[in-house]
């Protein structure tokens, strides 16, 4: 039973790797894309916050739908959304387009992200869960690892080459997922309590054990994506790096942060818990982020970006750790809710990074660590649920 779990766990952190190999491949290309367009800070806001309003809107749907329809389906559907999303990004020449590819792309997060967590949980144990979304979260790093540095390789044969290839993976994970995965089994008893219990709605955003997460997703989501999205054109144009430049830094993010997810991230949550981890990472995130505005040359520029990895890729994991393990049997309904709490904060970040940026490049770097200095407050008088020990029976039993 424990090998043909981990056959099935490799096989989606495979599909899950390919699937964002195929986002990494165009992170080094954006500047230039916008430059060709002669698109403002304020339009790249914009076009990312699109991406997350499209996830906000879908994400409490399809958290129910993860529930209900299955987790295999709900992925496969994302991935063929999405590799259509990157073709029209490929073929558009107009903002109406590219609008419309980051929309469609919001809507496959918003399917692929629920489910894939409601997937893990379903084929780990309390324990090893952690550690399983810990190697969730290093597939994805792993992806954007490989995927800046081929995209930059790619972008030399011509710009819009790396979105056909985005396309292309996509559609191939699309298929080998519906090839070798299988819809997940789920504790009888955990269905009979489902269909007895109130369904998870609205409200239920509102327990205590849910609501201050929630909270955290939000604000951690709002600050780090007004640093995130406009990183790119930071860099761009204030030390004039190239697509390989771009490339090299993310990729070297991506390494460390990989490291740490695979080497650290189940030791220090069974050492710290959840939370006192969340905390620590939003104190460590908001020093780098603030470091990045006073940093001039490009070793220094290079080792802060790096490092600012470490926290911001522990912290994703640690959030849905919790939420795993505090939510019973709403684990389609928890991972709705952190995409849509995500979506959120993603969709007014970077918006208002991008009027930030147009006015000064250093503005969404202050404006993120006075949002992550708020997220540390929250996380100040966060405690661990009583209903939490409660789950944890159930699961052990």
């Amino acid at each position: 039973m424990m090998k043909k779990q981990n056959i099935t766990l490799s096989i989606l952190l495979m599909n899950l790797f390919i699937a964002f190999l195929g986002i990494g491949l165009v992170i080094p290309v954006l500047p230039t894309i916008m430059n060709e367009m002669n698109l403002s800070g304020s339009v790249v806001g914009y076009l990312v916050a699109a991406f997350a309003v499209a996830q906000l809107i879908v994400s409490p749907l399809s958290g129910r739908w993860v529930d209900v329809f299955g987790r295999k389906r709900m992925i496969v559907i994302g991935l063929l959304i999405f590799s259509f999303s990157e073709f029209l990004f490929a073929i558009g020449n107009t903002v109406e387009i590219l609008f419309i590819s980051r929309i469609l792309g919001g809507v496959s997060a918003a399917f692929i992200m629920p489910a894939v967590t409601a997937f893990i949980a379903d084929i780990t144990t309390l324990e090893s869960r952690p550690k399983a979304l810990g190697y969730m979260s290093a597939a994805i790093n792993t992806g954007f690892i490989i995927g800046p540095g081929l995209g930059g390789l790619l972008a030399e044969i011509g710009p819009r080459i790396p979105f056909f290839a985005a396309a292309g993976l996509a559609l191939f994970t699309a298929i080998l997922s519906t090839i070798t995965l299988r819809e997940p089994e789920r504790n009888h008893q955990e269905q009979k309590e489902e269909v007895g219990a109130r369904k998870p709605g609205l409200g239920r955003i509102f327990v205590p054990m849910y609501f201050i997460a929630f909270i955290v997703i939000f604000i951690t989501a709002f600050g780090l994506s007004s640093f995130e999205s406009l990183f790119s054109l930071f860099v761009d144009h204030k030390f004039g790096f190239t697509p390989k430049d771009i490339a090299i830094i993310i990729t070297g993010g991506a390494i460390v942060g990989t490291i740490a997810q695979v080497a650290l991230f189940g030791r220090l949550t069974n050492k710290w818990g959840e939370i006192r981890l969340i905390r620590y990472c939003l104190i460590f995130s908001a020093i780098l982020v603030t470091a990045m505005t006073v940093v001039e040359s490009y070793a220094m520029i290079l080792f802060v970006t790096i490092v600012i990895f470490i926290g911001f890729d522990l912290l994703r994991p640690a959030v849905t750790s919790y939420l795993s393990r505090v939510a019973g049997n709403e684990q389609g309904f928890v991972g709705g809710m952190n995409s849509m709490f995500t979506s959120i904060g993603n969709v007014f970040g970077p918006i208002v990074g991008g009027i930030l940026f147009d006015i000064n490049l250093n503005y969404p770097y202050y404006f993120a660590a006075m949002v992550l200095m708020a997220g540390i407050a929250v996380a100040m008088v966060w405690k661990e649920p009583k209903a939490q020990a409660e789950h944890a029976l159930e699961e052990l039993k």
